[in-house]
């Protein structure tokens, strides 16, 4: 079968021909005018080069020969001469002699010196030397300009009859007499010189067929690299010419006319008494351009002509041809052929789509039988399918199943929660209660002891709902730092050993050598995973023993085995062990209490410390708790020791504590703008015999940490002039790098994270916890824990007293600020005023204005204006019944 021409062809034929031609004509039409113009800048560049060249090479020599004559006038010899009468004594031929000797010295190093004349001042020769053995000329043409100049020096250019020119530079010669006011002129010094470099400078040329011109300001042809035409002028058009072209530094055209009717590219520069002249027939420099062009043009029109042929061939091939060929199999598959299959192609986008093609048509063929099949096969699908429903539906009742144990589950949760929320909050609630209203209760501490263990009961309830939240949601962190093995078992056994004190049961601890005297892991985390299961191994034991051993496996792992006599489990309640939420059965946890949230929080942080927790157990005989973690060594056998013998089990010392507290030399600055604030903490920190500096705000504080040399700065937060955030982003600023411990009534986690980020090392919180106080000085002045009752002490002390009675005397002025600020509407101060108070009445326990000033505070942050006044009333109701009951007599 012939194939036509497609239209396609033709329209790519129209669209081909001028997307080529019209840029290769633009390319032709730039390269020859590109050819044209690089033509001239090179010459113009080589012109100007060689121009250069040669005017520098002719003023060092003309500079040479007035260095010359200039160092002959000075000649001692040449002095003498002059010095004395010529013909009053009889030593004149002996001076002359000397004298000629030093012009023959001078000829001799410079075999261009022709003469040397020695002329006195009214232009007689006194003494003559020449090389070629010529008698002294009586005069010089040019002699009368000489005397006429009051030039030094001086030179001159005489062109003879035979076209040669010479040179001729004329020294003064002075007599230095100091008595005078003026030197005395004595004569002059003529040297005659062959030009010789003149000659050959004139010779050399750039290209062929150059002329190289040496024209004197007259327009005289003084040197020439043809000879025919020295001795000749230009006209003085010409010579303005010459003058333009040397003022301007370029090649340019113009025509001697003078000289020939050639036009010529001339490049010229002056030179002292004339100009240097270099030319070149402007058709010799553009010839090798022009071949050039034609050259380009030949090479234009063959691509004009035979590029859009082998465009169209090129692309009919690759392109129109598969098209026609895909156009035509397309049909014959929409005319039912399903038999069409394109021949093999190449591996490009063409041979792609004709397999595509080809796939495309299997494809029918093949869904076609598929469809045939399913025609015959109609009933077959209807049962299957119905079977596949009925599969879907029990899964169905499956998943609603465990949707409702998982609703059951959650709901049991919440009512162990509750239970176990309510009852120590029920305790806490019910002693303060009595301690509030009822003032003949004796036993006070008891009942304040009995709701701090309450307190952090529940605290410890929530950390463990946030610590199981953020692993749910991935956020919890562990640390990888030095921890000493020995310390951390008998950390854990302090923990242990009074609550298996308390019910009678025996705790052993077994270190099965060697073990690592120091690992790497959070400390933290993983105490708390071996208290918990520790202290569930006391919890569900009635009797018998508990026991924790230390294991160290070749993997690099830790192992830690608690093993119990207690109650033990079933395999059904193992496998629920560590799910969230649940405990071994419901009856669990109303006899031994508890969230069932311990050991999943354990296991997963186990898991991030690179270990597991494993289990075995037998009902009513015990169980055997299995953790292990990554020991992290970097180096085991060098930089960590093992523990070999048993008397090395006992625990080091902690440096921390190492120091005496009354010994200690540390200087301190406490930033707090309440005046009661700052004497309870400079009370706290002289117990330990440490005296602090005060600062009432942040600017204060900046300007005394830059003076004076501070380990440890404590710092509110909250402070007029300056804030603490401030304050503590300056000092890290200006280079401070001691530890600022931030102290804040707000200690929500990105308040916390905001103080850090400033530059804080740790926030504490108001009111001060005497504890965490002492904890974090230990931890940054090494400073060693005292006497756990002083802080009782403190709070019988005289001076607490007293300070705690001066502030009880300001709050009649707090009340009548609440109540200005709240008449004249001022929220801003109104705020900054309760996050005062609230800070101060936390220190000095009088929780019921703290709690009133800290809800006034947050409402006011969120400058809503509804339940204001209630929240303000209830602030002055807190402070007027504090005042009322510290007026009573005692």
């Amino acid at each position: 079968m012939v194939m036509k021409t497609s239209k396609l062809s033709i329209r790519l034929l129209w669209y081909i021909t001028p997307l080529v031609i019209l840029p290769l004509l633009f390319l032709g039409g730039f390269t020859l005018t590109n050819v044209t113009n690089s033509t001239q800048k090179q010459a113009d560049l080589i012109m100007s080069r060689f121009v250069e060249q040669q005017q520098q090479k002719v003023f060092n020599y003309i500079d040479s020969f007035q260095s010359t004559a200039k160092l002959l006038s000075t000649s001692p010899v040449l002095n003498d001469f002059l010095a004395n009468d010529l013909h009053a004594d009889g030593g004149y031929t002996y001076r002359l002699g000397a004298l000629m000797d030093v012009f023959a010295s001078y000829s001799e190093a410079y075999p261009d010196i022709i003469s040397i004349n020695l002329m006195s001042v009214n232009g007689k020769s006194d003494a003559y030397y020449s090389s070629n053995l010529s008698i002294a000329p009586k005069s010089y043409p040019f002699f009368d300009k000489v005397q006429q100049s009051n030039l030094s020096q001086q030179q001159f250019m005489m062109q003879k009859a035979d076209g040669t020119t010479s040179l001729y530079f004329i020294q003064r010669i002075y007599s230095i007499d100091y008595y005078l006011k003026r030197p005395q002129q004595l004569g002059f010094i003529v040297l005659h010189i062959d030009p010789s470099i003149l000659n050959t400078s004139i010779l050399e040329a750039p290209y062929n067929n150059t002329l190289n011109l040496l024209v004197s300001n007259e327009g005289k042809i003084l040197f020439s690299s043809d000879y025919n035409i020295r001795g000749q002028y230009i006209s003085e058009f010409e010579l303005n010419q010459v003058h333009n072209l040397a003022d301007i530094g370029s090649l340019s055209t113009i025509e001697l006319s003078s000289i020939d009717k050639i036009e010529r590219m001339i490049f010229a520069v002056q030179m002292s008494g004339g100009y240097y002249v270099s030319t070149i027939p402007k058709a010799v420099l553009y010839q090798s351009g022009k071949a050039i062009s034609l050259i380009t043009g030949l090479i234009v029109i063959i691509s004009v002509i035979t590029l859009p042929i082998l465009i169209f061939i090129v692309v009919r091939n690759l392109l129109l041809n598969p098209i026609e060929l895909l156009g035509a199999a397309s049909h014959r598959v929409g005319d039912g052929d399903l038999g069409v299959s394109l021949p093999a192609h190449t591996d490009d986008e063409v041979g792609i789509l004709f397999n595509d093609f080809n796939h495309m048509v299997n494809q029918i063929r093949h869904y076609q039988e598929q469809l045939e099949e399913y025609k015959h096969h109609l009933e077959d699908k209807v049962e299957s399918r119905t079977k596949a429903l009925e599969t879907m539906n029990s899964q169905l009742e499956l998943a609603i199943g465990q949707a409702e144990q998982a609703n059951q589950l959650k709901s049991r949760f919440l009512a162990n929660m509750s239970h176990e929320i309510r009852t120590p909050l029920t305790a806490i609630m019910g002693f303060t209660e009595q301690l509030l209203h009822n003032d003949k209760i004796t036993n006070n501490k008891q009942h304040l002891g009995t709701i701090l263990r309450n307190s952090k009961h529940l605290l410890e309830l929530i950390n463990n709902i946030l610590d199981l939240s953020k692993i749910e949601a991935e956020k919890i962190a562990v640390e990888q730092a030095p921890l000493n093995v020995v310390r951390l078992i008998h950390d854990i056994e302090s923990i242990i050993e009074p609550l298996a004190q308390q019910k009678k049961l025996k705790l052993s601890i077994n270190y099965q050598l060697p073990l690592p005297h120091t690992i790497n892991s959070d400390e933290t985390r993983l105490k708390q995973i071996l208290i918990n299961i520790a202290s569930n191994a006391v919890k569900f034991t009635e009797q018998g023993h508990v026991s924790i051993t230390v294991h160290y496996l070749p993997s690099q792992e830790l192992m830690f085995v608690i093993q119990d006599s207690g109650i033990g489990m079933v395999e059904s309640q193992i496998k629920r062990l560590f799910t969230p939420f649940e405990q071994a059965d419901a009856t669990t946890t109303r006899r031994f209490g508890g969230t069932g949230l311990g050991l999943c929080i354990s296991k997963n942080l186990a898991q991030r410390l690179g270990g597991d927790i494993t289990v075995k157990s037998e009902l009513d005989v015990g169980s055997c708790f299995t953790i292990t973690i990554a020991c992290n060594l970097q180096t085991p056998l060098a930089d960590n020791l093992f523990l070999e013998q048993s008397n090395q089990l006992i625990p080091e010392k902690d440096p921390l504590l190492s120091f005496a507290s009354n010994n200690f030399d540390a200087h301190i600055l406490v930033a707090e703008d309440n005046p009661d604030n700052q004497l309870l903490i400079k009370l706290l920190l002289q117990t330990w015999g440490l005296e602090p500096d005060i600062a009432n705000n942040g600017a204060e504080a900046v300007e005394m940490a830059l003076v004076n040399d501070y380990q440890l700065i404590i710092m509110d937060m909250q402070m007029p002039v300056m804030g603490g955030l401030e304050a503590t982003k300056i000092l890290r600023h200006a280079a401070y790098d001691g530890p600022i411990i931030a102290l804040t009534a707000n200690v929500m986690n990105h308040d916390v994270d905001t103080y850090i980020a400033a530059g804080c090392d740790k926030a504490l919180a108001k009111p001060i916890d005497k504890d965490a106080l002492e904890s974090v000085l230990v931890s940054y002045l090494h400073l060693e824990k005292d006497n756990q009752n002083k802080w009782d002490d403190i709070l019988k002390s005289e001076k607490f007293q007293q300070i705690n009675a001066n502030y009880v005397a300001n709050l009649p002025t707090y009340l009548a600020e609440i109540k200005s600020l709240q008449f004249s509407g001022n929220l801003v101060a109104l705020r900054a005023l309760a996050h005062n108070i609230k800070g101060s009445a936390g220190c000095f326990n009088f929780d019921d204005i703290y709690h009133c000033a800290a809800r006034l505070e947050d409402h006011l942050k969120s400058d809503s204006k509804a339940a204001l006044n209630e929240l303000t009333a209830n602030l002055i109701n807190a402070i007027e019944q504090v005042i009322s009951e510290q007026s009573k007599p005692v």
